[in-house]
């Protein structure tokens, strides 16, 4: 009956914006690529690993995502973080939350993005 969990997280990028799309959340992030219902109509992409879905839409006139975020719990978060300064992203580490380790990234479109390890 009452929410218990989140289904997917919707983020907005610019019109033509899907190979950058592809090579950020699926090459460096490690997210596959699903099929989004015909029906949706519009440039967009479905992502997702296991529970965890992030869809992809271009809005004309984007704005990024500078405050609102996702935070995505990750395994091996060194070797992401290894992994996205080889691609040239600019990280940003913060210990201010005990017991987690987190990281700031930016996808390719401006969009903040939480990387998350530890406890919860």
């Amino acid at each position: 009956m009452f929410p218990h969990a989140l289904h997917h997280v919707q983020l907005a990028m610019p019109e033509g914006g899907t190979t950058a799309a592809r090579a950020f959340y699926g090459g460096l992030l490690g997210l596959e690529e699903e099929a989004r219902p015909e029906t949706i109509g519009g440039e967009g992409l479905w992502f997702r690993r296991g529970e965890l879905r992030i869809h992809l839409g271009a809005e004309p006139g984007f704005r990024p995502a500078r405050k609102a975020h996702p935070a995505l719990m990750v395994r091996k978060l060194d070797a992401l973080a290894e992994r996205l300064e080889r691609a040239g992203l600019d990280l940003r580490r913060d210990g201010r939350v005990s017991g987690l380790r987190r990281i700031f990234v930016d996808d390719p479109f401006g969009n903040r993005i939480e990387l998350v390890e530890g406890a919860v």
